[in-house]
Parts: C-alpha cells; sequence; structure tokens
C-alpha cells in the first residue's frame, strides 16, 4: 500500500466511521430526532455498524485500520512503524471531517436542542467558574466521550482494558485457520467485537477505545458554530487519548509474548 493510498482510505473510512458513530449518538440524544431516547443498545449496535461500514469501504486501501490505537498495536506485532504518521494523520483528519458531516446532518436539531429552555440553562456556567472550557457541554456526548464518574485512576484504566480487548482480538485474528486469518469476515468479527466492548465496558466511561474517534468530533465540537454549546471538557481529552495508545501497547506487547 502506497502513503497515498493509505492517507485517502484511512481519511474515508474514519469519517464514515464517526459520521454513522457520531450520528448514532444524535438520534439518540437530540430533540426532535426520531430516535431520540432510543437507549445503550441503539448506540452499541450503531458504533459496531459504523465500524462495519467504514471498514468494509477503506480496506482495500488502508487495510482499515480507523484507530491509532490499531496503528499502534500492529505495529508492535510486525515491528514496522514506517507508515504510522501517515495513518495517524488520515485517522484524524478523517475523524473531524466525519463530525462535521454528522453536525451538517443533525443542523436542525441540535438548533431545537440548544435553543430549548433547559438546555440553555445547563449550559450557562456561573461567574465564579474559572475554568469555562473544561465543563462539559449539553451536547458534547454527540461528539466525543465522557465518564459517568469522574475518577482519573479509574477512567484511563476502563479505556486502557477496553482498547486491549479490542486490539488483541484484532491480532489475534490473523492467527485463525492455520495462519490464513479470517479474510473479509475479520470486518465482521471487529464489529461484534466493538458491540461487546460498547455493552459490556461501555458503561463508566462511553469507551472510546480510539483517540481520533474521540479528539476529532472534540476540536469540531470546540470550533462549530453551536449556540450555548458549552465547554468542550479540555480537562478530561487526554484520557480517551492516552489511554487506548496504552491498551494498545499492552495488547501489543501479550500479543508477541503469548503468540508470536
Amino acid at each position: 500500500m502506497s502513503s497515498s493510498d493509505i492517507f485517502i482510505g484511512e481519511t474515508i473510512g474514519t469519517a464514515l466511521l464517526t459520521l454513522l458513530g457520531g450520528g448514532v449518538c444524535a438520534a439518540v440524544t437530540l430533540k426532535s430526532s426520531k430516535a431520540r431516547n432510543a437507549g445503550w443498545l441503539a448506540i452499541t449496535f450503531g458504533w459496531g455498524f459504523a465500524v462495519l461500514i467504514a471498514a468494509y469501504v477503506s480496506a482495500p486501501l488502508s487495510g482499515a485500520h480507523l484507530n491509532p490505537a490499531v496503528t499502534v498495536g500492529l505495529a508492535i506485532k510486525n515491528s514496522d512503524w514506517s507508515d504510522v504518521p501517515v495513518y495517524f494523520a488520515g485517522q484524524l483528519l478523517g475523524a473531524m471531517l466525519g463530525a462535521v458531516l454528522m453536525w451538517v446532518t443533525y443542523y436542525g436539531q441540535f438548533l431545537a436542542h440548544l435553543s430549548d429552555p433547559e438546555h440553555i440553562r445547563d449550559a450557562k456556567l456561573g461567574p465564579e467558574d474559572p475554568h469555562p472550557h473544561d465543563q462539559a457541554g449539553p451536547v458534547l456526548g454527540v461528539f466525543s466521550t465522557g465518564p459517568e464518574i469522574r475518577n482519573v485512576v479509574q477512567n484511563l484504566a476502563t479505556e486502557i482494558i477496553g482498547t486491549a480487548v479490542l486490539v488483541l482480538a484484532i491480532l489475534t485474528q490473523g492467527l485463525q485457520d492455520g495462519g490464513k486469518g479470517l479474510g473479509v469476515i475479520g470486518v465482521l468479527i471487529t464489529s461484534f467485537v466493538v458491540v461487546g466492548i460498547g455493552l459490556s465496558l461501555g458503561g463508566p466511561t462511553g469507551y472510546a477505545i480510539n483517540p481520533v474517534r474521540d479528539l476529532g468530533p472534540r476540536i469540531v465540537h470546540a470550533l462549530l458554530p453551536l449556540p450555548n454549546k458549552g465547554g468542550s471538557d479540555w480537562g478530561y481529552s487526554w484520557i480517551p487519548v492516552v489511554g487506548p495508545l496504552v491498551g494498545a501497547v499492552i495488547a501489543g506487547g501479550l500479543y508477541n509474548i503469548a503468540f508470536a
């Protein structure tokens, strides 16, 4: 795969991932959405299908990493870091593009939701608050993840564990069928893994398990002209970036120790 193929594939694939994944969060969350209050099952399966579609589209070009944690895990497995920066660049750009497209799709719903008096009140911070940009706004959860209970150690551990499960499941696919791997069925299996992680481990933090899936849309949230949107919770933002990368390193190391 050439560098241009990798960059284009990861940009398109990660854009589809965040468009569809963020889209299900918007559908469930926003006022005047037909799917409002559909619940956690809708979100977990929506993200699983987002992975399925994005990976099928981008796999012929880039191998469909769509996630810096996956890229790091594969680099550790293969001892090859040469294409990592290209993967990272495409993934971050794609995540931001997907978030913008999601906002366009739900533009009216965002306006309706954020003009609701209840949400205007929630978005307003007291004058005594010295760090307004560190507060989570009323629609930040459509773009990025956030913890139900703010505990740095637990939140970080949750992201590390969830990502380690994801990356290890991806790395071991190559061992199946006598080392031939799972082929195209691997995309479906990975999608089910993402759903399983969401159902089992997603409750504490919203399971970013992907640094750009969280960071790209969070940047877009900070930049978009959304009225009464509140802050982008930058004080928490490092956890869904660092946690998945640490989880990827653990998974890559465990693979080399136990399976290589």
